[in-house]
């Protein structure tokens, strides 16, 4: 025994001497009197000491929804706690934590004297502290102390240390709190607060941890296990503990409320002889803890988690939001529609299954809210390791769908001509705005590789046969000719096409992509074909604020948050703006209907890169865009109506030097129109809305092909094109494409 632990069981021996005979000097006084006048004697300063304790939120766990507000993700604790009411208490579990720790609780005023002397002479004649004087209320206040999450972690221990000042505080405000509230109060707060062992605070968690039900259902033998466990929980407890000390424990609380006469000898005897029967349950907790069979919703928790770090309605900083998510007892229900995400999760793994090394990423988002209805890629979000020294298949916690961390996202080729699309509508141009498109266009953006057409960046169809000659947006956009949209660029400028992407969401996670962004948009020529690094969410989202007439709103994972007080959290709806002109939006729209086999409002469409997706969902009326990137590294779709949008992208997210090659592309396609023709099941069908005629034909009407074959190689600044037919390899020169996309 230390020197430290002798002169602390010296001072708590001595202490209850001088509490016990204050109790022999004032046993003349009346039981109103006698608790200021033993703890007046023990601390001269205990008048001075004070009452209002300070009683903070329990840290109750956070429950996480789907969109239904009846399918449970998950939750979110530090202390697996949930408060119930006391009439959703058993009375045999009322009875038992009595027993068990408090047998005179309803006789004393917060402060037991006759446990005070009891406890001073089995200590004296022991030389040790066996027993203590804590009465249920001082526990409780102990509790409250040694949880309160404003008080620093040296202040909590110093609030609960065994000393004689913490003990005389501890006694004082028992004593007044037994003044302000009544014994069931406080047998309520002291049953939500108590640690029962196995992780389990409070007699709600308890309940399901040990027996998998509700605490309103525990029977008397199950009520005086729980209770005899608060004394030692984690050596204890049944589950991880010692099980034959939790039964000696049950056996005592029996007996105890048997001398109460809460119960008989008979009742006791036959509780006693119960076998135990366990039914641990564990609840859930964060995004690892999914219900079995559903990891795929990993990567949505894993979203919502970022969003809730980022809002200033749950504190000051991450940390003060994360303690809040943890502890603060919400009710999420979140935007996760599980049919929907069902459909998509089904849909990845058509392309690439769990074991490939590839991925196919698919979000799923409402246009007019942001609201995003699902996250699926062929993974299973996990902590487990991989086989083989594989990376981040099967199992991985990168989140691959939205981004963020170190993923940076996938380059989506041609998807991105829709936003050199909208720019050029915007600056007045319409949609008829034509151009005869050759094979190979040299474009105005220098470019000093080997393989340029007398220094600037040639860039060339995928298909020429298809591909060239007379386009306007309509038939470039259906045929995803290249040669046309980099023309159609320098006319506006490169730099407007990359702030419309940005208006619409797209974010650049790649520092070379933020950097040209920033200084060198007015020469990234190349952005038109999708050489940026993108997420399938940021793409849905993107043409989701087409489908919504050009209204954009940020990315959001929740329906509502609701407080434990039961009142909606304020300003956690849609935040949306308008970032194009609804006409706009309607003539880029009108033009996204000619690739997936729809026709457009003024039937100018004449063939597209994704024609079934028309028939997939039987004659909806439906747009999007396909994107390869050079030499098919990568490959995407995304699909949009009014009511959905949804975007995949078939990659290789650890390396992507590996090329998923052009034959997945119709698979991308098929996963992605076959997950909204599912999300769309049973929904009317929402048609498109016209574009004026004036930004389908500007001013002047119609515009008319030309007559006479074109020049072969025309171009506005000059250049010729001669050089070598493959564009440069270099991705990081501006003008550069790094791809072929169609």
């Amino acid at each position: 025994m230390t020197e430290k632990t002798r002169f602390g069981k010296a001072a708590k021996l001595l202490f209850y001497g001088v509490l016990a005979g204050a109790v022999l000097a004032a046993s003349a006084l009346p039981a109103s009197a006698l608790a200021g006048v033993v703890l007046k004697a023990a601390s001269d300063s205990y008048e001075d000491l004070p009452t209002d304790l300070k009683v903070p939120a329990t840290a109750q766990r956070s429950y996480l929804y789907a969109n239904d507000g009846k399918t449970l993700l998950t939750t979110f604790y530090d202390e697996n706690r949930v408060d119930v009411p006391i009439t959703e208490i058993a009375t045999s579990m009322q009875q038992a934590i009595v027993a068990a720790e408090d047998t005179r609780f309803y006789e004393h005023g917060g402060v037991d004297l006759r446990g005070v002397v009891r406890a001073f002479v089995a200590n004296q004649n022991s030389g040790e502290v066996e027993q203590g004087a804590s009465t249920l209320t001082m526990q409780y206040v102990r509790n409250v102390l040694k949880s309160d999450p404003n008080l620093t972690p040296e202040q909590r221990a110093a609030a609960t240390a065994e000393t004689k000042g913490r003990k005389i505080q501890e006694m004082r405000y028992a004593v007044a709190l037994e003044k302000k509230i009544s014994k069931q109060e406080i047998l309520d707060r002291y049953l939500n607060i108590a640690y029962f062992g196995a992780g389990a605070y409070g007699i709600a968690a308890a309940s399901q941890r040990y027996f998998g039900k509700a605490a309103s259902a525990l029977t008397l033998s199950e009520s005086a296990l729980l209770a005899g466990l608060v004394q030692s929980p984690d050596s204890d407890n049944p589950i991880s503990g010692d099980k034959q000390a939790a039964l000696d424990r049950r056996s005592y609380v029996l007996g105890a409320m048997a001398k109460m006469n809460v119960i008989t000898d008979a009742d006791a005897k036959t509780a006693d002889a119960e076998e135990l029967v366990l039914h641990p349950t564990q609840a859930p907790n964060d995004c690892g803890g999914m219900p079995a069979g559903h990891d795929d919703w990993g990567f949505f928790c894993d979203y919502f988690r970022q969003w809730w770090n980022a809002q200033p309605a749950f504190g000051a900083t991450v940390d003060e939001r994360q303690q809040a998510l943890r502890r603060g007892g919400y009710t999420i229900v979140t935007s996760l529609d599980p049919k929907v995400q069902a459909a998509a999760l089904q849909q990845t793994l058509t392309v690439y299954g769990y074991g490939n090394k590839r991925a196919t990423p698919i979000a799923a988002v409402q246009p007019g809210t942001g609201r995003v209805l699902a996250l699926a890629v062929n993974r299973h979000y996990s902590l487990d390791p991989n086989p083989n020294g594989q990376q981040n298949y099967p199992n991985t916690v990168n989140q691959l769908v939205a981004g963020g961390g170190a993923i940076e996202g996938y380059q989506a080729g041609s998807t991105f001509k829709m936003f050199t699309m909208l720019a050029a509508l915007e600056s007045g141009r319409s949609l008829d705005t034509g151009f005869v498109s050759p094979a190979k266009f040299p474009s105005k953006y220098p470019d000093g590789g080997p393989n340029s057409c007398n220094g600037v960046w040639c860039p060339e169809n995928a298909n020429p046969d298809w591909m060239d000659g007379y386009r306007n947006m309509w038939t470039g956009f259906g045929r995803s000719v290249n040669t046309y949209f980099v023309w159609l660029e320098q006319q506006v400028g490169a730099e407007k096409a990359v702030e419309m992407a940005q208006r619409l969401g797209i974010q650049f996670r790649a520092k070379s992509d933020a950097d040209l962004a920033k200084d060198g948009a007015d020469g990234w020529g190349a952005f038109t074909l999708g050489v940026a690094s993108t997420t399938p969410l940021d793409l849905a989202n993107a043409y989701a604020t087409i489908g919504a007439d050009g209204v954009y709103c940020k990315p959001l994972p929740v329906n509502s948050v609701t407080g434990p007080d039961g009142a909606k959290v304020d300003g956690i709806g849609p935040s949306c703006n308008r970032v194009v002109s609804a006409d706009v939006a309607r003539a880029a729209a009108d033009a996204a209907r000619c690739p997936v086999g729809d026709q457009s409002s003024l039937n100018t469409c004449d063939g597209g890169t994704a024609n079934q997706v028309s028939d997939i969902l039987g004659g909806r009326p439906v747009a999007g865009k396909t994107g390869s990137s050079e030499e098919n590294a990568t490959e995407t779709f995304v699909g949009f109506t009014p009511q959905l949008a949804v975007a995949g992208i078939a990659a290789n997210p650890d390396d992507p030097g590996d090329h998923v090659g052009s034959a997945v592309q119709s698979k991308v396609v098929d996963a992605v129109a076959r997950t909204m023709a599912a999300a769309l099941q049973g929904k009317p069908k929402t048609d498109f809305t016209a574009p004026s005629r004036e930004i389908a034909y500007g001013s002047d009407g119609p515009n008319q092909p030309p007559k006479q074959d074109p020049d072969p190689n025309p171009n506005p600044d000059g250049a010729t094109t001669n050089g070598n037919d493959t564009p440069p390899a270099d991705t990081n020169q501006p003008g550069n494409p790094g791809r072929r996309d169609r």
